[in-house]
């Protein structure tokens, strides 16, 4: 490919599902729907780690959390393993940040050659309790569902000034000679779940399509996401009401989120950049939006694991839809091919989007995993081009055909016909990991940090947060007794 400049813009919580360009019928997204009907859509992207510091650890390094020891919230990436950043700027390609990274800050070297207004982890240190996976404090999110509708808040503020950054940005590079990278980085619409009252006023409560097993009587019956409902105070279920009216408000968010990338891709077409820069959109990871009970990120089913990836710029196949399983590990050489810069990082699992998009559909298996709050054990996932398989450490594995089951209503792996296709997964699982070996290395990494910050009773005095605050808020914990 001949090299051009790069434009990666990434969301946070961004469900896969709501946004126009892949089919849902309520959200409006025009400008991500123009993008993808002007490049290459991926139907089956995933994130490696369904909760932000994990996932964006990943994402840098390209590279799994078991590899590189991020394990969650309270382990940011600190620049210690080589990140596409670092590399870029190694080889003298400018590449820049806008908005949220969610590293360490406090000063550290994350690879960039700037950092515009970045939003990082708490104190260099984030979640801590999160740390605690053994007895922990367990969390309440019916206040933040309970303020779910229209109205302000500091991360639609941030995300204003976000693409202002991004605007002037690009400005200021229009004539560069060499191509470069930005990376623009948004928080909508990770919550709180406040839209704009103009936008919000767009979704009517009772148009929001209700999700998947919202409804106690048809909650999976497994016990790790028994687990997760009780950690977060899920047990007695959610009304239709909060259900309909929070997502309303996520929507909106969405909605809104889409507005700011439609100014950037302006910017682009107005500093006649569009036909020298090449535009990747994803996120993080999903939001659950009372699927199985829940609100928040966490599971490995598709609501939260599965993510947007869209493409666009020259040579990039234009009104494509790829269905071969991608993640955010393939960031990485996705970022080096685009601008042109040497590939020397020849262990990494991933590979590059823009060939990806170029080939025919192939068979290909991606991974994620997660080793944080809301689970007793380690969770991984194995995702190839028609079955999904869950592996939980010490509770029975999950096995869904998602060709004839997208919802993941029915778990196949306790059908006799499947066992073969288990035992071959779990193999295939345990090639890439020993995973109970993992979730104890992840269990003992945690314990380690939690005593560094002062034992368990003084973290879970200090409390939780609901979100990190942007910069130059306060981050406002809640004491636990």
């Amino acid at each position: 490919m001949k090299p051009q400049n790069f434009l990666f813009i990434l969301s946070d919580q961004h469900h896969r599902m709501a946004s126009g360009a892949y089919g849902h019928p309520v959200v409006q997204t025009p400008h991500l729907d123009a993008l993808a009907a002007r490049g290459t859509r991926f139907q089956n992207a995933y994130t490696n780690c369904p909760i932000c510091v994990p996932a964006r650890a990943s994402l840098a390094t390209g590279r799994y959390v078991h590899q590189t020891g991020y394990w969650d919230n309270g382990h940011p990436y600190d620049g210690g393993i080589p990140s596409w950043h670092q590399r870029l700027r190694e080889q003298d390609f400018r590449c820049d940040s806008i908005g949220k990274l969610h590293y360490k800050g406090q000063g550290t070297d994350h690879g960039f050659s700037d950092e515009v207004e970045p939003l990082h982890v708490v104190d260099g240190t984030g979640d801590v309790l999160g740390c605690i996976r053994d007895n922990p404090p367990f969390r309440d999110k019916h206040d933040e569902l309970a303020r779910g509708g229209p109205g302000d808040s500091t991360y639609l503020q941030y995300d204003a000034r976000c693409s202002e950054h991004a605007l002037r940005w690009l400005t200021e590079h229009k004539d560069d000679d060499k191509p470069w990278a930005v990376f623009l980085n948004f928080v909508c619409p990770h919550p709180p779940y406040i839209a704009p009252p103009e936008i919000y006023q767009q979704y009517a409560p009772e148009d929001v399509p209700l999700p998947p097993q919202w409804t106690p009587n048809t909650w999976p019956e497994h016990p790790a996401i028994d687990y997760f409902r009780r950690f977060f105070s899920f047990t007695d279920g959610l009304d239709e009401e909060t259900v309909r009216r929070v997502t309303a408000a996520y929507y909106g968010t969405t909605t809104y989120l889409d507005q700011q990338i439609g100014k950037v891709l302006g910017a682009l077409e107005d500093n006649d950049l569009t036909d020298s820069t090449r535009v990747l959109y994803s996120s993080d990871h999903g939001e659950c939006l009372g699927a199985r009970g829940l609100f928040g990120k966490f599971t490995l089913y598709d609501e939260a694991a599965a993510i947007p990836m869209i493409m666009a710029g020259p040579e990039v196949p234009v009104g494509k839809v790829v269905q071969t399983p991608v993640s955010l590990v393939d960031s990485f050489p996705t970022a080096l091919e685009c601008v042109g810069a040497e590939h020397t990082d020849e262990d990494l699992p991933g590979r590059s989007l823009w060939q990806i998009a170029q080939e025919d559909d192939q068979q290909r298996t991606v991974f994620s995993e997660y080793h944080a709050l809301g689970t007793e054990h380690a969770t991984y996932m194995l995702r190839n081009a028609r079955y999904k398989y869950n592996y939980y450490v010490g509770a029975p594995p999950q096995l869904f055909d998602l060709a004839e089951d997208p919802n993941e209503l029915s778990d196949l792996s306790g059908d006799a016909s499947h066992r073969s296709m288990l035992r071959d997964f779990e193999a295939q699982l345990r090639i890439l990991l020993d995973p109970e070996a993992s979730d104890e290395q992840a269990l003992a990494s945690q314990q380690a940090i939690v005593k560094e910050a002062g034992g368990t009773e003084a973290v879970i005095k200090r409390g939780a947060f609901d979100h990190s605050p942007t910069p130059g808020e306060k981050a406002a914990f809640r004491p636990h007794s």
